[in-house]
Protein backbone atom coordinates (compact mmCIF):
# COMPACT_ATOMS: atom_id res chain seq x y z
CA UNK A 1 0.00 0.00 0.00
CA UNK A 2 1.49 3.34 -1.28
CA UNK A 3 1.74 5.74 1.94
CA UNK A 4 -0.32 8.16 0.93
CA UNK A 5 -3.26 5.57 0.81
CA UNK A 6 -1.87 4.02 4.43
CA UNK A 7 -2.55 7.56 5.56
CA UNK A 8 -6.43 8.67 3.82
CA UNK A 9 -7.18 5.05 5.18
CA UNK A 10 -5.64 5.83 8.80
CA UNK A 11 -7.45 8.95 8.68
CA UNK A 12 -10.87 6.89 7.79
CA UNK A 13 -10.36 4.18 10.15
CA UNK A 14 -9.33 7.10 13.31
CA UNK A 15 -12.44 9.27 12.43
CA UNK A 16 -14.67 5.99 12.00
CA UNK A 17 -13.68 5.02 15.44
CA UNK A 18 -13.83 8.85 16.48
CA UNK A 19 -17.78 9.11 14.99
CA UNK A 20 -18.50 6.12 16.94
CA UNK A 21 -17.55 6.99 20.31
CA UNK A 22 -19.13 10.24 20.22
CA UNK A 23 -22.63 8.60 18.86
CA UNK A 24 -22.07 6.04 21.82
CA UNK A 25 -20.95 8.53 24.38
CA UNK A 26 -23.41 8.05 27.53
CA UNK A 27 -23.60 9.42 31.09
CA UNK A 28 -23.06 6.34 32.45
CA UNK A 29 -24.61 5.10 35.93
CA UNK A 30 -23.75 6.22 38.43
CA UNK A 31 -23.98 9.83 36.28
CA UNK A 32 -21.28 11.28 39.12
CA UNK A 33 -19.23 9.52 42.10
CA UNK A 34 -19.81 9.71 45.51
CA UNK A 35 -22.64 8.77 47.78
CA UNK A 36 -25.85 10.74 47.21
CA UNK A 37 -29.49 9.72 47.02
CA UNK A 38 -33.04 11.29 46.52
CA UNK A 39 -32.19 13.62 43.66
CA UNK A 40 -33.98 16.07 42.56
CA UNK A 41 -33.64 17.42 38.63
CA UNK A 42 -34.33 20.56 36.84
CA UNK A 43 -33.70 22.63 34.36
CA UNK A 44 -32.34 25.79 35.28
CA UNK A 45 -31.10 28.56 32.76
CA UNK A 46 -30.63 25.95 30.00
CA UNK A 47 -28.66 23.59 32.37
CA UNK A 48 -29.26 20.56 33.82
CA UNK A 49 -29.37 20.79 37.98
CA UNK A 50 -29.24 17.86 40.30
CA UNK A 51 -29.85 18.49 43.49
CA UNK A 52 -29.60 15.33 46.17
CA UNK A 53 -29.02 14.47 49.58
CA UNK A 54 -25.42 13.91 50.89
CA UNK A 55 -25.96 9.79 51.80
CA UNK A 56 -24.46 9.35 55.35
CA UNK A 57 -25.59 8.84 58.81
CA UNK A 58 -27.78 11.49 60.28
CA UNK A 59 -25.31 13.43 61.70
CA UNK A 60 -23.02 13.75 58.86
CA UNK A 61 -26.09 15.18 56.77
CA UNK A 62 -25.12 19.03 57.96
CA UNK A 63 -24.77 20.02 53.93
CA UNK A 64 -25.87 20.00 50.66
CA UNK A 65 -24.26 19.68 47.30
CA UNK A 66 -25.16 20.20 43.74
CA UNK A 67 -24.41 19.17 40.33
CA UNK A 68 -25.16 21.04 36.53
CA UNK A 69 -24.46 19.86 33.24
CA UNK A 70 -24.98 21.40 29.92
CA UNK A 71 -25.46 17.85 28.15
CA UNK A 72 -26.48 15.02 30.96
CA UNK A 73 -22.86 13.55 30.10
CA UNK A 74 -20.64 15.68 32.22
CA UNK A 75 -21.47 17.05 35.85
CA UNK A 76 -19.87 20.10 37.78
CA UNK A 77 -20.08 19.68 41.02
CA UNK A 78 -21.08 22.94 43.40
CA UNK A 79 -19.39 21.99 47.12
CA UNK A 80 -21.86 22.60 50.27
CA UNK A 81 -24.35 25.58 48.62
CA UNK A 82 -26.09 25.20 52.16
CA UNK A 83 -25.02 23.81 55.48
CA UNK A 84 -26.87 23.90 59.11
CA UNK A 85 -23.97 26.93 59.75
CA UNK A 86 -26.31 28.61 57.62
CA UNK A 87 -29.72 27.28 59.32
CA UNK A 88 -29.54 27.98 62.72
CA UNK A 89 -32.53 25.86 63.66
CA UNK A 90 -30.93 22.79 61.80
CA UNK A 91 -28.43 20.75 63.14
CA UNK A 92 -28.65 16.97 61.40
CA UNK A 93 -30.62 14.89 58.47
CA UNK A 94 -30.72 17.47 55.71
CA UNK A 95 -33.14 15.78 53.19
CA UNK A 96 -34.10 15.74 49.81
CA UNK A 97 -33.51 19.16 48.55
CA UNK A 98 -35.78 20.72 45.86
CA UNK A 99 -34.92 24.05 44.37
CA UNK A 100 -37.60 26.68 42.40
CA UNK A 101 -36.45 29.58 40.27
CA UNK A 102 -38.85 33.00 41.23
CA UNK A 103 -38.32 36.32 40.22
CA UNK A 104 -34.63 36.32 39.52
CA UNK A 105 -33.99 34.12 43.14
CA UNK A 106 -33.22 30.74 44.18
CA UNK A 107 -35.18 28.68 46.71
CA UNK A 108 -34.28 25.54 48.91
CA UNK A 109 -36.53 23.62 49.95
CA UNK A 110 -35.14 20.48 52.33
CA UNK A 111 -35.82 18.89 55.71
CA UNK A 112 -33.93 18.56 58.45
CA UNK A 113 -33.25 17.21 62.23
CA UNK A 114 -36.11 13.75 61.27
CA UNK A 115 -38.58 15.78 62.90
CA UNK A 116 -40.19 13.05 66.00
CA UNK A 117 -43.34 12.95 67.64
CA UNK A 118 -45.00 10.52 69.85
CA UNK A 119 -47.12 9.16 66.98
CA UNK A 120 -44.01 7.87 65.86
CA UNK A 121 -42.86 4.37 66.53
CA UNK A 122 -39.27 6.22 66.66
CA UNK A 123 -39.93 8.99 69.14
CA UNK A 124 -38.05 9.15 72.59
CA UNK A 125 -39.51 11.91 75.13
CA UNK A 126 -35.65 12.33 76.64
CA UNK A 127 -34.45 13.16 73.60
CA UNK A 128 -36.94 14.36 71.38
CA UNK A 129 -39.36 16.52 73.48
CA UNK A 130 -39.78 20.08 72.32
CA UNK A 131 -37.26 19.39 69.11
CA UNK A 132 -37.65 21.50 65.94
CA UNK A 133 -37.19 20.26 62.24
CA UNK A 134 -39.22 19.84 59.26
CA UNK A 135 -39.65 21.48 56.08
CA UNK A 136 -37.22 24.84 55.63
CA UNK A 137 -36.24 27.03 52.85
CA UNK A 138 -32.88 28.37 51.70
CA UNK A 139 -32.75 31.41 49.12
CA UNK A 140 -29.67 32.58 46.92
CA UNK A 141 -29.00 34.40 43.95
CA UNK A 142 -27.62 31.33 42.03
CA UNK A 143 -28.78 28.15 41.90
CA UNK A 144 -25.36 27.08 43.25
CA UNK A 145 -26.02 29.21 46.66
CA UNK A 146 -24.51 30.15 48.89
CA UNK A 147 -28.04 29.91 50.33
CA UNK A 148 -28.85 31.42 53.43
CA UNK A 149 -32.02 30.77 55.82
CA UNK A 150 -35.36 32.77 54.25
CA UNK A 151 -37.72 32.57 57.08
CA UNK A 152 -34.98 31.40 60.52
CA UNK A 153 -37.48 28.60 61.22
CA UNK A 154 -39.15 25.95 59.35
CA UNK A 155 -42.32 26.59 56.77
CA UNK A 156 -43.62 23.35 58.16
CA UNK A 157 -42.21 22.21 61.25
CA UNK A 158 -45.39 19.91 62.90
CA UNK A 159 -46.85 16.69 61.58
CA UNK A 160 -49.91 16.82 59.95
CA UNK A 161 -52.36 14.26 58.92
CA UNK A 162 -49.87 11.63 60.26
CA UNK A 163 -47.32 13.19 57.26
CA UNK A 164 -43.41 13.39 58.73
CA UNK A 165 -42.63 16.80 57.47
CA UNK A 166 -39.65 15.54 54.64
CA UNK A 167 -39.67 14.88 51.60
CA UNK A 168 -41.10 17.86 50.01
CA UNK A 169 -41.70 18.75 46.19
CA UNK A 170 -42.85 22.04 44.78
CA UNK A 171 -45.14 21.79 42.16
CA UNK A 172 -46.31 24.99 39.86
CA UNK A 173 -49.79 24.23 37.95
CA UNK A 174 -50.77 24.86 34.83
CA UNK A 175 -52.40 28.59 36.35
CA UNK A 176 -49.01 29.21 38.08
CA UNK A 177 -50.11 28.79 41.74
CA UNK A 178 -47.31 26.90 43.45
CA UNK A 179 -47.81 23.75 45.68
CA UNK A 180 -45.89 21.51 48.30
CA UNK A 181 -46.20 18.04 48.05
CA UNK A 182 -44.44 16.39 51.06
CA UNK A 183 -44.80 13.72 53.38
CA UNK A 184 -43.05 10.52 55.34
CA UNK A 185 -44.35 7.84 58.01
CA UNK A 186 -46.56 6.77 55.17
CA UNK A 187 -48.90 9.88 54.36
CA UNK A 188 -49.02 12.06 51.80
CA UNK A 189 -50.01 15.81 51.70
CA UNK A 190 -51.00 18.98 49.61
CA UNK A 191 -50.45 22.64 50.46
CA UNK A 192 -50.68 25.86 48.77
CA UNK A 193 -47.88 28.41 48.83
CA UNK A 194 -48.71 32.02 49.28
CA UNK A 195 -46.71 33.94 46.48
CA UNK A 196 -43.58 34.41 48.42
CA UNK A 197 -43.07 31.16 49.34
CA UNK A 198 -43.15 32.60 53.33
CA UNK A 199 -46.67 30.70 54.44
CA UNK A 200 -49.32 28.52 53.30
CA UNK A 201 -52.35 29.34 52.21
CA UNK A 202 -56.00 27.89 52.61
CA UNK A 203 -57.84 25.77 49.80
CA UNK A 204 -61.34 27.40 49.12
CA UNK A 205 -62.63 24.84 51.84
CA UNK A 206 -60.47 26.32 54.12
CA UNK A 207 -58.47 23.50 54.78
CA UNK A 208 -54.41 23.97 54.82
CA UNK A 209 -53.26 20.35 54.25
CA UNK A 210 -55.18 17.94 52.15
CA UNK A 211 -54.18 14.26 52.69
CA UNK A 212 -53.40 12.89 49.14
CA UNK A 213 -52.20 9.31 50.22
CA UNK A 214 -52.29 6.81 47.66
CA UNK A 215 -52.34 2.87 48.46
CA UNK A 216 -49.17 1.64 49.27
CA UNK A 217 -46.92 5.37 49.63
CA UNK A 218 -44.32 5.69 51.77
CA UNK A 219 -42.67 8.86 50.74
CA UNK A 220 -40.82 10.97 48.38
CA UNK A 221 -43.61 12.49 46.10
CA UNK A 222 -43.48 13.47 42.74
CA UNK A 223 -45.85 15.57 40.46
CA UNK A 224 -45.75 16.45 36.65
CA UNK A 225 -48.43 17.19 34.11
CA UNK A 226 -48.63 15.31 31.17
CA UNK A 227 -51.51 15.39 28.41
CA UNK A 228 -53.91 16.32 30.90
CA UNK A 229 -53.03 14.16 33.58
CA UNK A 230 -51.82 14.72 37.18
CA UNK A 231 -48.88 11.92 37.76
CA UNK A 232 -48.40 11.40 41.20
CA UNK A 233 -45.64 9.14 41.92
CA UNK A 234 -44.08 8.09 44.91
CA UNK A 235 -41.54 5.51 46.95
CA UNK A 236 -43.00 2.54 48.36
CA UNK A 237 -40.99 -0.27 50.68
CA UNK A 238 -37.92 -0.02 53.15
CA UNK A 239 -35.13 3.05 51.85
CA UNK A 240 -32.61 0.78 53.91
CA UNK A 241 -32.81 -2.32 51.91
CA UNK A 242 -33.79 -3.71 48.35
CA UNK A 243 -37.67 -3.50 49.09
CA UNK A 244 -37.34 0.20 47.84
CA UNK A 245 -39.23 1.22 44.65
CA UNK A 246 -41.17 3.48 42.54
CA UNK A 247 -44.94 3.54 41.82
CA UNK A 248 -47.41 5.84 40.17
CA UNK A 249 -51.21 6.76 40.09
CA UNK A 250 -53.01 9.67 38.33
CA UNK A 251 -55.69 12.26 38.15
CA UNK A 252 -57.79 14.76 36.13
CA UNK A 253 -57.46 16.66 39.50
CA UNK A 254 -54.80 18.08 41.35
CA UNK A 255 -56.29 17.03 44.56
CA UNK A 256 -56.84 13.31 43.46
CA UNK A 257 -57.58 10.61 43.63
CA UNK A 258 -54.34 8.90 42.82
CA UNK A 259 -55.39 5.43 42.74
CA UNK A 260 -52.57 3.63 42.45
CA UNK A 261 -51.97 2.01 38.58
CA UNK A 262 -48.54 0.10 39.15
CA UNK A 263 -44.67 -0.24 40.43
CA UNK A 264 -42.43 1.35 37.53
CA UNK A 265 -38.79 1.26 39.40
CA UNK A 266 -37.48 -1.74 41.43
CA UNK A 267 -34.45 -3.56 42.07
CA UNK A 268 -32.51 -5.69 39.36
CA UNK A 269 -30.36 -8.60 40.87
CA UNK A 270 -28.27 -8.02 38.17
CA UNK A 271 -27.50 -4.16 38.40
CA UNK A 272 -28.67 -2.70 41.60
CA UNK A 273 -31.07 -2.54 44.63
CA UNK A 274 -32.99 -0.08 46.29
CA UNK A 275 -33.95 2.10 43.37
CA UNK A 276 -36.11 4.93 44.37
CA UNK A 277 -36.43 8.79 45.86
CA UNK A 278 -36.81 10.00 42.25
CA UNK A 279 -37.43 12.97 40.39
CA UNK A 280 -38.28 13.41 36.43
CA UNK A 281 -36.96 15.30 33.69
CA UNK A 282 -38.75 15.80 30.48
CA UNK A 283 -36.68 17.83 27.86
CA UNK A 284 -38.61 21.20 26.93
CA UNK A 285 -40.86 21.22 24.43
CA UNK A 286 -40.32 17.21 23.55
CA UNK A 287 -42.07 14.18 24.87
CA UNK A 288 -38.21 13.19 25.89
CA UNK A 289 -38.29 11.97 29.38
CA UNK A 290 -36.05 10.97 32.32
CA UNK A 291 -35.74 9.35 35.70
CA UNK A 292 -33.59 10.67 37.88
CA UNK A 293 -33.32 8.03 41.14
CA UNK A 294 -30.66 6.76 43.61
CA UNK A 295 -30.10 3.13 43.73
CA UNK A 296 -27.70 0.77 45.42
CA UNK A 297 -24.33 -1.14 43.83
CA UNK A 298 -24.19 -4.39 44.07
CA UNK A 299 -22.30 -5.67 46.28
CA UNK A 300 -23.76 -3.13 48.67
CA UNK A 301 -21.84 -2.70 52.18
CA UNK A 302 -23.40 -0.06 54.06
CA UNK A 303 -26.90 1.22 54.03
CA UNK A 304 -26.12 4.64 52.59
CA UNK A 305 -24.36 3.66 49.97
CA UNK A 306 -26.46 4.62 47.64
CA UNK A 307 -25.72 6.36 44.34
CA UNK A 308 -27.33 8.80 41.67
CA UNK A 309 -28.23 7.50 38.32
CA UNK A 310 -30.51 7.98 35.04
CA UNK A 311 -32.34 6.50 32.38
CA UNK A 312 -35.43 6.69 30.15
CA UNK A 313 -38.85 6.96 31.14
CA UNK A 314 -41.42 6.12 28.56
CA UNK A 315 -45.07 6.20 28.31
CA UNK A 316 -47.36 3.49 26.06
CA UNK A 317 -49.92 4.74 23.66
CA UNK A 318 -52.87 5.55 26.55
CA UNK A 319 -50.41 7.43 28.64
CA UNK A 320 -49.23 4.63 31.34
CA UNK A 321 -45.55 4.91 31.93
CA UNK A 322 -43.69 1.68 31.51
CA UNK A 323 -41.37 -0.01 33.77
CA UNK A 324 -38.10 2.00 33.92
CA UNK A 325 -34.82 -0.28 33.11
CA UNK A 326 -31.86 -0.02 34.83
CA UNK A 327 -28.72 0.42 33.38
CA UNK A 328 -25.30 1.11 33.86
CA UNK A 329 -24.73 3.14 30.19
CA UNK A 330 -27.26 5.48 31.69
CA UNK A 331 -28.44 7.94 28.48
CA UNK A 332 -26.93 9.70 25.69
CA UNK A 333 -25.83 13.48 25.38
CA UNK A 334 -28.65 15.58 25.22
CA UNK A 335 -28.13 19.48 25.18
CA UNK A 336 -30.46 22.07 25.88
CA UNK A 337 -31.38 24.82 22.85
Amino acid sequence: MKLTNYLVFSFMVITTLSCKQEISKTSGNPIFEGWYADPEVVVIDNTYWIFPTYSARFEKQVFLDAFSSKDLISWQKHKRIIDTAAITWANRAMWAPCVVKKEQKYYLFFGANDLQTPESKWYKEEEHKGMVGGIGIGIADSPAGPYKDYLGKPLIGEVQNGAQPIDQFVFKDVDGQYYIIYGGWGHCNLAKLNDDFTHLIPFEDSEIYKEITPSGYVEGPVMFIRDGWYYLMWSEGNWTDGSYKVAYGRSKQLTGPFDKIGVVLESNPEIATGAGHHSVLNIPDTEDWYMVYHRRPIPNEDRDHRVTCIDKMQFDENGFILPVKMTFEGVAERRLH
